[in-house]
């Protein structure tokens, strides 16, 4: 690559930033990165009757979290407006655009005529200047639209970083609508305009957007404007088999690190999603930089796996610092309503546990029974908290009370009371694990015990 590299995403904000743009936005930075240049973040609200702060905010929350600053931006298509319309103004003094008077009433019955003689649907071109042609009057009271005047014959053709060669035919696509009545433009029109002002050289995007290119090449042409690459990425398909998209199944970013997800997991399970580097399953997002130079994209559809996320995030949580994890399961604890004063304490604790979780929730799960009573299902209570116990639970509360409150003493507790009632550990350990933690399994009961306050140990074992 010679010239500097520029990309961009540029979600539109009329809901939340889904998964197939995260997954957009990552390829971008990650090509940006890879090839030492700038990664641009920009805002497609021209939807001004769908977009929403609440969207906006969400979406940066979402970039934020993932990691994947930019360099420039957020920019906004509604603060362009000025700059949309003198391209506008430009196009129709060049006779590269033009108004058209259109009702709606008479584009529907345009469409229906079409239907009824078995053509293509779509503009017949009535309002289109050409040489000798006497265009219909301007009717009083209708606002026009803009339309571009694509080229009438010939082929559109470029060689897609993805999908290879691409041919269409100018006969297979009409004069775009580019700005509405209102003087807002299309999409079609201001991401050409933007990615022009703004030096983008290479697009990735998903690949619903392929039919959009021709007139986008078309209109770049009409202005003079370099050609930016266009990479089009398969859709993620949801496990119904139908495109993931925010308007049917997706679920949010954000939804994704409120469900105890790690970033970097969810970074590295997208990059394979539609991309690979041999058979690397687990990479760190230097090592993606590294290997992320647009190729080896996939041209099939993803199958979004919520298990196989689940995998990588739980081998993200193993080699996750305590002292982080600390702090990420204090906030999902705080959702439960339990407020720890010294975060430090959960360190030791997702030590032990981390290795049994795949999300912080999960590890939420288990340091709850620190902090907040437990409630042992009544299987449990029925089967291990018998009366037979009673006996050896006030033996060891004895003990226990006495030990030096670490693992070693909490062990030889444990060994004195078996020896005393001839019982294997089993016999013990599952009562007093669902006696304190409110669950038959868990690590080393010696080494859960230990992180236990002394004093809720003791309460436990003797209100059995």
């Amino acid at each position: 690559m010679t010239a500097p590299i520029r990309t961009r995403i540029a979600p539109s904000p009329t809901g939340f930033l889904h998964l197939g743009t995260a997954r957009t936005a990552l390829y971008s930075w990650a090509f940006a990165r890879h090839f030492g240049g700038q990664f641009v973040l920009r805002i497609e609200d021209t939807d001004v009757a769908r977009s929403t702060q609440d969207s906006v905010d969400q979406i940066l929350a979402s970039m934020h979290w993932l990691g994947l600053e930019y360099d420039e931006g957020p920019f906004y298509q509604l603060q362009r407006l000025e700059r949309y319309h003198a391209v506008i103004d430009q196009m129709l003094a060049a006779g590269t655009a033009y108004r058209c008077y259109c009702t709606p009433e008479e584009l529907d019955a345009m469409r229906e005529g079409q239907k009824a003689r078995g053509e293509k649907t779509g503009y017949d071109g009535r309002w289109r200047p050409e040489p000798g042609k006497v265009l219909p009057p301007v009717p009083e009271g209708v606002k026009p639209v803009v339309r571009f005047r694509n080229p009438a014959e010939g082929d559109v053709t470029w060689d897609d970083l993805v999908k290879g060669p691409i041919t269409i035919n100018n006969r297979e696509i009409d004069d775009l609508i580019i700005q509405r009545p209102d003087g807002v433009p299309t999409y079609n029109f201001a991401v050409v305009v933007d990615d022009w002002d703004m030096g983008i050289t290479h697009v990735f995007r998903g690949d619903e957007h392929v039919n959009n290119t021709p007139w986008q090449i078309n209109i770049f042409r009409a202005l003079g404007a370099p050609l930016p690459h266009f990479g089009h990425v398969p859709v993620i398909l949801g496990d119904d088999g139908l495109k993931l998209s925010k308007r049917r199944g997706a679920v949010s970013v954000t939804a994704y690190e409120d469900n105890g997800y790690l970033p970097e997991a969810m970074l590295n399970y997208l990059a394979r999603l539609g991309w690979s580097h041999g058979d690397d399953e687990l990479f760190s997002r230097e090592q993606l930089v590294q290997w992320f130079d647009g190729t080896h994209l996939s041209k099939s559809p993803a199958q979004w796996d919520a298990a196989k996320l689940l995998w990588v995030n739980a081998q993200y949580i193993k080699q996750a610092d305590d002292a982080r994890l600390a702090g990420l399961v204090a906030t999902q604890l705080r959702k439960r309503g339990i407020d720890v004063a010294d975060e430090a304490v959960l360190v030791p604790m997702c030590a032990l546990f981390k290795d049994r979780c795949s999300t912080t929730v999960e590890l939420a799960d288990w340091l709850a029974m620190y902090f907040a009573p437990v409630t042992p299902s009544d299987a449990d209570r029925a089967q291990h908290l018998t009366e037979a116990i009673r006996p050896a639970f006030a033996a060891l509360a004895a003990r226990l009370g006495a030990a030096t409150w670490d693992k070693a003493g909490i062990n030889q507790a444990l060994k004195d009371t078996l020896a005393e009632f001839k019982l294997k550990m089993p016999h013990l350990a599952i009562p007093v694990r669902v006696a304190v933690c409110g669950r038959a399994q868990t690590p080393s009961v010696d080494a859960v015990l230990a992180l236990f306050d002394q004093k809720i140990v003791m309460e436990r074992l003797q209100s059995v």
